[in-house]
Order: C-alpha cells, then sequence, then structure tokens
C-alpha cells in the first residue's frame, strides 16, 4: 500500500504534467509548430546553429509570421501573332516581392477584335488605376476597374479588365504554391471532355467532313462541330466576280445551309451513333432562316447549335424553342448581364458561351456559372480566339464548376508553344490541366516580342448583292 507521502507524490507529479500539457497547448496556440520546436529543443539544439540550419529557421519564421502583401510594381501587355485564331493577348503583373508576377489573359483578336484597342485600355486606364496597390484584394482590384469607368460591358474594357485581374489569381496561386483550382474549392471532375473543330470543304461536303471526323475520332475524341464559315460559303457576287472592288467575298446562306444539312446527313450514316455532332451558325443567318435551319437539324440530334442568332436577335429563341428540341448554345459576343439573364432564368437556351476575357475574366465567369447552375443551363466558355493562359482559366472553371458542359479546345501551332509554356494536355478526348501553382504558364517574352500581332482586319461579309451581314469569316 501507498504511503501519503508518496500518495502526495504521485499526486504531485499529475499536476505538474496537468501543468505541462497547458503550457504545450498555450505556446502552441500562440505561436504554431515552431513555439512547440523550441519547447521541446534540447542541448544539442541549444548548440551554435550552422548557416543553413539558421536559414532555415529564419524561413520558417516568416512563414508563421506572415509576410506583407505584394504591392503592384508594373502592367504590361504582351501580344502575340500566332496567326488568325492563335492570336493573344496577356497581361503581365509585376509585384514587388522579387521573383513574383502573374499572367491574365486579354485576348480578342477576332476579325474585328480590336486587340490595339485592349493594349491602350490596359497601358492609359488600368495600369495607372491599379500601380501600387496590394495584390492580395483581387475582388476589390476587379470592381475597381469595373467602376472606374461610366460606360460599362464592351468588350475592350473587359478584356482589359479579365487580364488585370486574372493576373493577380495567377500571382495567389505562385504564393500559395498551388494552382488557381485549389485557391477556389479543388477539383469537382478530374478532366473536361472538348470537342474539335472539323472542316468540310467546299468539293464534296459529306465525304469530307466524315474523311476529318474519322481522323479526329482516331485520337479519342467523342464531340466534333462543323462551323458555318465565308470561306466555304463564299460564292461569286451578282457581277460574276468572285470579289467585290474592296476585296470582300459574297456569302451566299442558303447555299452554306443546304451544303451543312447534307454533310449532317452523309455524316450520321457513316459515323457511329456515339460520336457527337454540333454546329456552329456564327450569326450568319437572319431569324427567318435561322428557326428554319434550327428545326432541320432537330433530326441530327446535335450536342449544340451555336449562335443560331446574334445576341440581338435573342428573342427569336423563345420562338425555336417551342418548335423543336435542338440544344441551343449562345454567348461569344455577350457582355452585358441584361444580354444573357433573361434566357438564362426563362431556360430558351441550353448552354452558355462567353468568351471569359470578354466578361472579365475568371472572377466574372464564376458568378455566372454559378448563377446558370440554378436554372440548369450549363456553360461552355469560348476558346478560340484565346492564349494559352486563357485555356488554363477556362479549363479551371470547367474543373471546379458543377455545371460544366463540354470544353472548346483548338490546338496551338509550334510557334505558340515556343512562347506559352505549360499548355493543357489533352488525351483521350479530355483537357487536363497541369498541376503546377497559378495558371502553371511561363511566357517567353522576348520570343513573343519578335511575333507581333500583325493579321488583324475588320469582319466584314456581304450577301452577293453587295448588302452587308452578320457574321464572321
Amino acid at each position: 500500500m501507498k504511503t501519503a507521502s508518496d500518495g502526495s507524490a504521485e499526486t504531485e507529479g499529475r499536476a505538474e504534467e496537468t501543468e505541462g500539457r497547458r503550457t504545450i497547448l498555450k505556446w502552441a496556440m500562440l505561436g504554431g509548430g515552431a513555439a512547440i520546436a523550441n519547447l521541446f529543443r534540447g542541448s544539442a539544439a541549444r548548440a551554435a546553429a550552422s548557416p543553413k540550419e539558421q536559414a532555415a529557421r529564419a524561413a520558417v519564421e516568416r512563414a508563421t509570421r506572415g509576410m506583407p502583401a505584394p504591392r503592384i510594381r508594373d502592367v504590361k501587355v504582351i501580344q502575340v501573332g500566332g496567326g488568325g485564331i492563335n492570336d493573344s493577348t496577356v497581361v503581365k503583373v509585376t509585384t514587388d516581392q522579387s521573383g513574383l508576377y502573374g499572367y491574365g489573359c486579354a485576348t480578342a483578336t477576332f476579325p474585328g477584335g480590336r486587340a490595339r484597342l485592349v493594349a491602350a485600355a490596359v497601358d492609359q486606364y488600368l495600369k495607372p488605376l491599379v500601380m501600387g496597390r496590394t495584390t492580395d484584394r483581387i475582388e476589390q482590384i476587379w470592381q475597381l476597374c469595373y467602376m472606374s469607368s461610366y460606360y460599362k460591358n464592351d468588350t475592350v474594357l473587359n478584356a482589359a479588365i479579365g487580364g488585370v485581374c486574372d493576373a493577380l489569381w495567377d500571382i495567389k496561386g505562385r504564393q500559395a504554391g498551388m494552382p488557381v483550382y485549389q485557391l477556389v474549392g479543388g477539383k469537382c471532375r478530374d478532366a473536361a471532355d472538348i470537342y474539335l473543330h472539323v472542316g468540310m470543304g467546299s468539293k464534296d461536303p459529306g465525304r469530307e467532313l466524315v474523311e476529318n471526323s474519322r481522323k479526329a475520332v482516331a485520337t479519342g475524341c467523342r464531340y466534333l462541330l462543323v462551323a458555318m464559315f465565308i470561306r466555304d460559303g463564299a460564292v461569286s457576287n451578282l457581277y460574276g466576280q468572285p470579289q467585290f472592288e474592296d476585296g470582300s467575298r459574297a456569302y451566299d446562306r442558303d447555299k452554306e445551309i443546304r451544303k451543312v444539312l447534307a454533310a449532317f446527313e452523309a455524316f450520321r450514316k457513316e459515323m457511329p451513333p456515339e460520336i457527337g455532332l454540333g454546329v456552329d451558325v456564327h450569326s450568319s443567318l437572319d431569324s427567318i432562316r435561322a428557326v428554319q435551319f434550327g428545326k432541320d437539324v432537330e433530326p441530327f440530334k446535335l450536342f449544340y447549335c451555336e449562335d443560331l442568332l446574334a445576341p440581338e436577335e435573342s428573342g427569336h429563341y423563345r420562338i425555336v424553342r417551342q418548335l423543336c428540341t435542338t440544344p441551343l448554345a449562345i454567348g461569344e459576343l455577350w457582355n452585358n448581364p441584361h444580354e444573357w439573364r433573361p434566357l438564362v432564368e426563362e431556360r430558351q437556351i441550353d448552354y452558355i458561351r462567353h468568351h471569359v476575357s470578354h466578361i472579365g475574366g475568371f472572377t466574372a465567369a464564376r458568378k455566372i456559372a454559378a448563377f446558370a447552375e440554378n436554372f440548369e443551363v450549363k456553360f461552355a466558355w469560348h476558346g478560340a480566339p484565346n492564349s494559352p493562359v486563357g485555356h488554363m482559366t477556362n479549363l479551371t472553371l470547367d474543373l471546379t464548376q458543377e455545371n460544366f458542359g463540354i470544353h472548346e479546345h483548338v490546338g496551338y501551332p509550334p510557334l505558340v508553344q515556343d512562347i506559352f509554356h505549360g499548355c493543357l494536355e489533352v488525351r483521350d478526348g479530355y483537357a487536363w490541366i497541369n498541376e503546377k501553382p497559378g495558371w502553371g504558364i511561363e511566357v517567353d517574352e522576348a520570343l513573343a516580342a519578335k511575333h507581333p500581332i500583325t493579321d488583324e482586319r475588320p469582319n466584314e461579309m456581304r450577301a452577293p448583292d453587295g448588302s452587308i451581314i452578320q457574321g464572321t469569316g
């Protein structure tokens, strides 16, 4: 039996142990892991530390007490002329912390995209506004850039805003050592289903479409899209000439419709039924032709019909919805919320197709996707033209938002891949993110400077009688 004195000693020992635990907890709460390490440091640890050990301890101390928020030291525009749909505009934001910077996509280089105006918007308006501000307030800086103009929601200003603010997301990811998708809740899918563009030419559209489709399917792709372009529907004008005096070409909308329908019939006869087929009308049809076309393609069971009507004619989508079940997608020409909200709320469309930089970048796109999810409308962000930075932004949204639909993929020529390191990877019909911090893209700025945009041109399409019509070539 233990004596009273033994019992007292045991009680005292337990009290000391309890107090020791409280001390450890207190130290952990006040100083984290570094404090606990100090508490248990033995005689060996108290010995003189080597320079390497001192540097390691200093790094731990900096990490535990936090670093001051970086401030914006410079903003510059990088424009790359990759040729047509591979032209791109990227904004680089550099901070006052050595080696910390980020890239954001501000691409608006389709025919009529006005890339030089985007560069001017960044250099002359947004750069003076954000210089010296901390990079951690992405939402605040987005709102500041947006509200700084009394006139809002045009492609040029939105693209400039998207470039600046997406560069801040890149910086945030680089700081954290994580891809941006980790900063917004992580993935809800591992990779994104893609579609590829296939041509049908003009000589034998059905045969050429089937041949081109088989080549694309051999890569593992399961979804293919045909575009109605001026280059396929060009005809002689009313004077029997291949072009007008100013060099523009005539486009026969009825001929193009007949060609597409015949090619789709051949596709469905020759291709496996599980291969998805879509069409991009490029808003090139007037309302009467568009409504009829929406009905005509219904038997082909498209995964969607894109830009059947221009945004200013969006009231006709209600009519199309009442007449057929063709899935409808629209959005690459949208800039203003008042354009897309009614169509989403009334469930008149199935996919929103915004070009992410045209609406203000990643910050704005996340909100739009979340809104559309409430109405079971999916998104399929516009992918061409786009920089590799923009494609990675699109893919990040694809992987982190529940209502993802499909990813538009356009491959890059060797020059663009030499300039942009870290492009997304496509395997077996899926796009895979590169898992590097931020957007995971590095830019060879010296090489980019040698290849400026040189082929930007006005967007001009005409009917055979010379009248100007909607669309893109």
